[in-house]
């Protein structure tokens, strides 16, 4: 079975037809209801009651961050919407699931982070940049590892859209219908261990462990704002620093807005690689991806690893065939870096912005 692939439709360019656009491309229908129809059962129902349970159980913090967030953004948004949707709108018991449950989807992601940190060999770059690091001023390396995080942070995160198989796991995120104070927490763990890598490459390049992982919190809280349901448009700062229009535009599942803003503080990087759209004269009015979705936390959870075999049947095929599950995997690593490498080359286009 082939690890790397996914429904997938080509590019709309010859240049990189060996690369394919998720299947965010497809078109979609308007609201939640799109989303994959699952059946109610209730064991998955009980598994899903017993699982947050437990994480509230063991922390307790993550219901205290959902009121804060509550407390704080939910009055702006009733003052200043940008749609107008109840707070009780579609799918929000399934984001409050994903917010109860992040500390427990949090570890999971560190764990699996640290083996994807050290397979990607980020740490290899670190490590030949850590002598320049080491002899640059202090107000200078902290700026420089800023630039290194965010522009790492770039690429990894369109990787994620334009790699099949990253997709998969992204488009979890990505599923909501309605961006509001609540939605930025909809994340699947192991979409998460994408972090790790510019984790990696700046603890290998010298910069302190406190420095980078204050950088990873404030890209995780600020992530969590641009989803508010707030019209402010910010147009002075729209080309400096990332803002909820650029964000919003982001998610958004209009055909133009696909694979764009991709920056997760300075928008710098999207207009310099051509993902940059932020349209003066309109704003989005649809959200969501072009694939069916099922609806609730735990059907979510499973679907990236759709089609995919257990962790069983790989172990017993890396035992009965060892050279083949070998050649295998090194064809999957290849063909995922290949798409990485078309994702790269694929044509830029000529970036939309605001006027000032």
């Amino acid at each position: 079975m082939n690890l790397a692939s996914a429904p997938a439709r080509p590019l709309p360019s010859p240049a990189v037809e060996t690369m394919s656009f998720p299947p965010r491309s497809l078109p979609r229908p308007a609201g939640e209801a799109a989303q994959l129809r699952t059946p109610r059962r209730w064991p998955a129902r009980l598994l899903a009651t017993a699982l947050l349970a437990a994480a509230v159980a063991i922390d307790r913090s993550a219901v205290f961050l959902v009121v804060v967030l509550f407390v704080l953004v939910v009055p702006f948004e009733r003052l200043f919407p940008r749609h107008r949707q109840p707070v009780r709108r579609p799918g929000l018991r399934t984001d409050l699931a994903y917010a109860v449950a992040a500390p427990a989807f949090t570890a999971v992601g560190t764990i699996v982070g640290l083996v994807v940190g050290i397979a990607s060999l980020f740490w290899l770059p670190g490590l030949l940049l850590r002598p320049l690091v080491s002899m640059l001023p202090g107000i200078v390396r902290l700026v420089v590892g800023f630039a290194l995080f965010d522009l790492t942070i770039y690429w990894l995160h369109r990787f994620s859209h334009e790699v099949p198989f990253l997709w998969r796991f992204h488009a979890v995120h990505h599923s909501t219908a309605h961006l509001d104070w609540i939605s930025g927490v909809r994340n699947h763990p192991l979409d998460g261990a994408l972090l790790a890598p510019p984790f990696v490459l700046l603890a290998a390049a010298g910069f302190p462990l406190e420095f980078t992982g204050a950088l990873t919190v404030v890209q995780v809280l600020t992530g969590l704002f641009l989803h508010a349901n707030v019209r402010w448009r910010w147009r002075a700062l729209q080309r400096i620093v990332i803002t909820p229009e650029f964000h919003h535009w982001h998610h958004s599942s209009e055909r133009e807005a696909i694979n764009t803003n991709y920056s997760v503080f300075l928008p710098l990087w999207d207009i310099a690689f051509g993902t940059y759209r932020v349209p003066a004269d309109r704003r989005p009015k649809q959200y969501g991806i072009g694939e069916p979705m099922p609806t609730g936390i735990i059907n979510q959870l499973r679907y990236p690893l759709r089609d995919l075999p257990s962790a069983g049947a790989v172990l017993a095929c890396a035992a009965r065939h060892p050279v083949r599950s070998v050649r295998h995997l090194l064809r999957s690593v290849r063909r995922g870096i290949g798409q990485m490498w078309a994702s790269a080359r694929r044509p830029t286009r000529r970036f939309v912005h605001s006027a000032p």
